[in-house]
């Protein structure tokens, strides 16, 4: 190209009228269409014409901040769209390898948007998170391969960046992959040009209709391009005319022959590129990321300044395929640095036709070998309007897996770029290399963590009452009678998660005595249940995400979800996860639920406090977490129905009384069982397991303990709104006053380990239902929350002592024959 053309280009002459001349083919649209956009041919048995940007930074070497800037501006529309909040959740995803770059400026301009990338080149060890075809493409298959799997999984906005909106094909393609496996209610399309035929506008309403998700679209401008009849066959004749050697100087393997010039000066530039920090969004790019990029950038900008010949005028930074922000953003530092004309542009795939016309937007083409082992073999690449377009010197940057022999081979990119230009520098950034947690052996590691449980299929619970981030074991055999059991645990050193109890079911008096319990505590119950709830609408969160500790805590936090619809008109979210003394809170849930919701709106809800052991574990175990990934947020206080052994602050009541979802097992908590944390049937990678009792359906009594209470809610608002007051004015500061009263019952009993001592009318409850009870302590004066107990102990020939100054209305002791088989703190055997 010479000095006479680009002035000629200048002056006006749009780059796509040498093909629309010739085959015909007509932009119509947006006045600002040809300024954005030129035309070119290539060589594709699919589409003839290439809509060619000049401001995307691939084909046409463009001011760095030009490129960027049209990014930046179209992220920020979309942050004004989808407003400040909705939009701090969005995910933004880029298309390889042309929008690359494009997509992660988008992501600059909506804010701290994580960043992710489609790709052509696997890497060994990476799962899939997914993939999707690009129907009019030369090559079609894009992978996404996010380090952490999680980034696709959240539940808000997710903003698709492409150079072109035209048929839609591939949205539609990326969207219908995605959803199906991590559906989402919101979705933006962004795109530099909306250029869809008439036939094609109505698609994207039709398809967001169909998936039942929201989907806007937002351009920088819009318009069609018209083809007239033919133009698929008239286009490959000119190609195949030009290819032929009819076209100008600029065409074909000529450009990149090296004939007739001087070979350029090569040499290489250290970036200094921050340790860690990814070398673009193949695997994701974090806000983080993008910090220390940016605090990063001036002092490598500064070194390719001092690596450029003195006296340079005109230089280009060149990228390298899907590898374009990185070196966009190194040429935006360095037109801040130098008085040189900056440009930037990237190597490409596409094969396009080359002609020297100031009406045809690919002026020259250097063509050359692959240089990075692409998966899908040797091949050729090309480089757009370098040569001849007057550069002093071109800095190519590529990533250190594309720095190869073949990259330095004669025929190689560099010695292409050494022929036409005097100066060429290689700025090699490091690629980056996610973290694999298995050999490349072992099994891949599983690309998403399932969505949570349902019922029917999973629980008697309504669909929208909870969903369990549990595996379900219903065909797993764990059960075992309870002295055995206790005698295996003791024998191996066995955890209590490893197996079940055989599901205790109550005879026809005791049920009677659950039902005449349910009929006297329920408006007891439900003032209880408001008060916690509304503690923690004021303190904790606007919109909780409330997460119960399964299963005892379930059935409370869905009374607590009830409430906020009926008092607040609120419909929060509510999971149901697995926690396990001596073992922690299920890690797996808390990523998901990272992944899907603020950390610090997440609220654990328990059913009652008995020493306070699970209080305990979760701060632990979240201490663990956030050590271990990296996640803040989460609050370690749990909010329970009741607290009698004083262990937290948020609470609806400190008095020890009878919870009647505490009197059965599975047949008040949506036939749920225990939760199961085994190593043979929970790997690492997965949610801890439990069993739906299908079975007992014929005894199922968890949606009628719901209904009563809530039945009670238009009866108790003003004792709730009494109730929440009060308590909200109170020093609700634990004392553990009944950790302190289980020391001294250990101590007069001669138990060794505290964990035999289970207080509180919950606890003991569990005891005779699950466990080997030895005798039941029970506070002097206890009158009717004691009736279900005393018949329990009843019936198992289980002595009831009163005791005075009791904290609790009662306490349960698991029987000294099987000290050895009960757990301990950590959750195993206890040795005598």
């Amino acid at each position: 190209m010479t000095e006479r053309a680009r002035a000629e280009g200048r002056a006006g002459v749009w780059s796509g009228s040498w093909v629309a001349e010739r085959l015909g083919v007509e932009l119509a649209g947006d006045d600002s269409l040809t300024g954005l956009l030129g035309l070119a041919l290539r060589r594709n048995p699919k589409r003839a014409h290439l809509l060619v940007s000049n401001v995307l930074g691939k084909h046409v070497p463009q001011s760095p901040s030009v490129v960027h800037g049209h990014g930046v501006a179209l992220g920020r529309r979309v942050r004004d769209l989808l407003g400040a909040e909705t939009a701090g959740h969005a995910v933004v995803l880029g298309y390889a390898e042309t929008a690359t770059g494009l997509g992660h400026s988008v992501a600059d301009g909506l804010g701290a948007a994580p960043y992710l990338h489609s790709t052509r080149r696997p890497v060994a060890g990476v799962g899939r998170a997914g993939g999707f075809e690009e129907s009019h493409s030369h090559a079609t298959s894009h992978l996404l391969l996010p380090e952490d799997p999680a980034l696709l999984a959240g539940d808000g906005p997710l903003v698709l960046v492409d150079d072109e909106f035209s048929t839609g094909n591939t949205v539609l393609n990326t969207v219908r992959a995605l959803h199906e496996r991590y559906p989402r209610k919101r979705y933006v399309v962004v795109a530099l040009v909306d250029m869809r035929s008439p036939a094609d506008a109505g698609r994207l309403e039709d398809f967001a209709r169909e998936i039942g998700a929201r989907v806007d679209l937002v351009t920088a401008a819009s318009g069609t391009v018209r083809l007239p009849p033919g133009v698929l066959e008239k286009g490959q004749e000119l190609v195949a005319r030009y290819e032929a050697g009819s076209a100008g100087a600029g065409a074909g393997a000529g450009a990149g022959s090296g004939a007739g010039g001087a070979v350029g000066r090569i040499a290489r530039v250290d970036l200094h590129w921050p340790d860690g920090v990814p070398d673009g969004g193949r695997h994701g790019f974090t806000a983080a990321h993008r910090e220390r990029l940016e605090n990063a950038l001036p002092g490598m900008a500064a070194r390719i300044a001092e690596a450029l010949p003195a006296g340079a005028r005109r230089v280009l930074v060149l990228g390298f395929e899907e590898l374009m922000y990185a070196p966009l953003r190194l040429a935006d530092a360095l037109e801040r640095t130098t008085d040189a004309d900056v440009r930037y542009s990237t190597t490409t795939r596409s094969p396009v036709l080359a002609v020297d016309d100031p009406g045809y937007a690919i002026r020259t083409r250097l063509v050359f070998p692959a240089h990075d082992d692409p998966a899908d073999g040797p091949g050729e690449r090309y480089a757009y309007n370098v040569a001849g377009a007057g550069f002093d010197a071109v800095v190519a940057v590529v990533d250190s897996a594309a720095d190869t022999p073949a990259l330095h081979a004669p025929d190689g990119l560099l010695g292409r770029l050494a022929a036409h230009v005097p100066h060429v520098l290689l700025a090699v950034v490091p690629s980056y290399v996610p973290h694999v947690p298995h050999a490349p052996h072992a099994p891949e590691r599983p690309s998403m963590l399932s969505e949570p449980l349902r019922g029917p299929d999973f629980s008697s619970y309504a669909s929208d009452e909870v969903g369990w981030l549990l595996q379900d074991f219903s065909d797993v055999t764990l059960e075992a009678p309870t002295e055995e059991r206790e005698e295996a645990i003791q024998s191996g050193g066995a955890h209590y998660a490893e197996s079940l109890p055989v599901e205790y079911q109550p005879s026809e008096q005791y049920q009677e005595l659950f039902h005449a319990a349910l009929d006297a505590s329920a408006a007891r119950l439900a003032r209880a249940v408001g008060a916690v709830t509304e503690i923690v609408l004021a303190e904790r969160s606007p919109r909780p995400v409330l997460v119960s500790l399964a299963r005892a805590g379930t059935p409370v936090g869905i009374l607590m979800r009830r409430w906020a619809q009926y008092r607040h008109g609120l419909d929060l979210p509510h999971y149901a996860v697995s926690i396990v003394r001596g073992r922690g809170i299920d890690a797996n849930a808390l990523r998901w639920l990272a992944a899907h919701h603020d950390p610090a709106d997440v609220v654990f809800v328990d059913g009652w406090t008995g020493k306070g052991a699970i209080t305990r574990e979760l701060d632990a175990a979240l201490r663990d977490f956030e050590v271990s990934d990296g996640v803040t947020g989460f609050n370690p206080e749990i909010a329970v129905l009741a607290d009698p052994g004083s262990c937290v602050r948020t609470y609806g009541t400190r008095d020890d009384f009878l919870i009647p979802s505490a009197c059965l097992n599975s047949t008040v908590s949506g036939l749920i069982s225990r939760t199961v944390l085994r190593a043979d049937l929970v790997g690492p990678h997965d949610f801890h397991g439990a069993k739906f009792y299908r079975e007992l359906a014929g005894a199922d009594l968890s949606p009628a303990f719901l209904d009563a209470v809530s039945a009670h809610y238009p009866d108790v608002t003003d004792a709730v709104h009494a109730q929440a007051k009060e308590l909200l004015a109170a020093d609700r500061t634990p004392t553990w006053e009944g950790w302190a009263a289980v020391e001294r019952i250990s101590e007069e009993y001669g138990i060794d380990d505290v964990n035999l001592v289970k207080p509180g009318v919950g606890e003991t409850t569990r005891v005779m239902l699950r466990r080997v009870p030895w005798k039941v302590l029970a506070r002097s004066g206890a009158g009717a929350d004691l009736d279900h107990v005393r018949l329990l102990a009843e019936q198992r020939g289980v002595p009831v002592e009163e005791v005075d100054d009791l904290p609790y209305t009662c306490v349960g002791l698991i029987h000294p024959k099987y000290t050895r088989g009960a757990t301990g703190a950590d959750g195993k055997a206890v040795a005598l």
